[in-house]
């Protein structure tokens, strides 16, 4: 283990024996690190926060301090951080309240640049990446190869679906569909990111399925209910894409970006 000497680490916090800690880093009681991970100087790591394998931590990151919700009462709520992240400079990224599972939670592979924000309660997949200055109020969920463009702000509550493109500069108050583009305040659907999607490599069939699904869905002038009833019965033994799209709106509770 390679802790710098002016790092304060707790002596009952748990960290593998290869973890890097830098200079000035303070780690508290209830912290758990995998093996593998590197942590700049100036971190802070708090809470009852469980991090991976193999992650990198950058300077004056904050990771696992308490919820900003006036509510919270120093319960012993949870930051739980899977493998081969990247948290970039001053990104800050707050454990949970006690208003949802006592949990938020980040998954693998994840590359979050300088200054983002993940607030309390909020669940993020895999390969993710948040451009510097996005910001995620609380009990969202963002799922695998969403990216989100500099300076985004989040709504509450708000779902962004897989492989969706949000622009810089963005604010966003209702979900996201999967396989989309969105840009502008308040933001506004442009069509499928196509381009995302050729370089994930999906098929020029699926691509095309999910267009003409996207087309019915937008601009048919027919309702959500309506339009995802021809979707389904019109791709019925189709791609799971189509079925996952339409399926991600016909759920939505907060009501889906046009």
């Amino acid at each position: 283990m390679n802790i710098h000497p002016t790092a304060v680490v707790h002596p009952r916090a748990e960290l593998a024996d290869d973890v890097e800690v830098g200079p000035y880093t303070v780690i508290s009681e209830h912290v758990k690190i995998g093996k593998g991970t590197k942590i700049g100087p100036h971190v802070l790591i708090d809470g009852w926060t469980t991090i991976g394998e193999r992650n990198q931590i950058h300077s004056f990151s904050s990771i696992g301090s308490p919820p900003q919700d006036v509510g919270y009462r120093n319960e012993e709520t949870y930051l739980i951080i899977g493998n081969d992240n990247v948290i970039r400079e001053c990104a800050t990224i707050n454990r949970a309240t006690t208003k949802q599972d006592r949990k938020s939670e980040i998954g693998d592979r994840n590359y979050l640049m300088a200054y983002s924000h993940i607030a309390h309660d909020c669940k993020l997949g895999n390969n993710i990446i948040m451009a510097n200055s996005a910001g995620l109020a609380g009990h969202i969920v963002i799922e695998d190869y969403a990216i989100l463009g500099g300076i985004v702000g989040v709504h509450q509550h708000v779902r962004i679906g897989a492989y969706s493109m949000i622009g810089g500069q963005s604010a966003i108050v209702q979900d996201i569909p999967p396989y989309v583009s969105a840009a502008g305040n308040r933001a506004q659907l442009y069509g499928l990111n196509t381009i995302g999607l050729k370089r994930k490599g999906f098929s020029d069939e699926v691509i095309n399925e999910l267009r003409t699904a996207y087309k019915i869905i937008f601009r048919s002038g027919l309702t959500l209910e309506e339009a995802s009833k021809r979707v389904l019965e019109e791709f019925s033994a189709s791609h799971k894409e189509v079925q996952y799209f339409v399926n991600f709106m016909r759920n939505s509770k907060r009501g889906v970006t046009r």
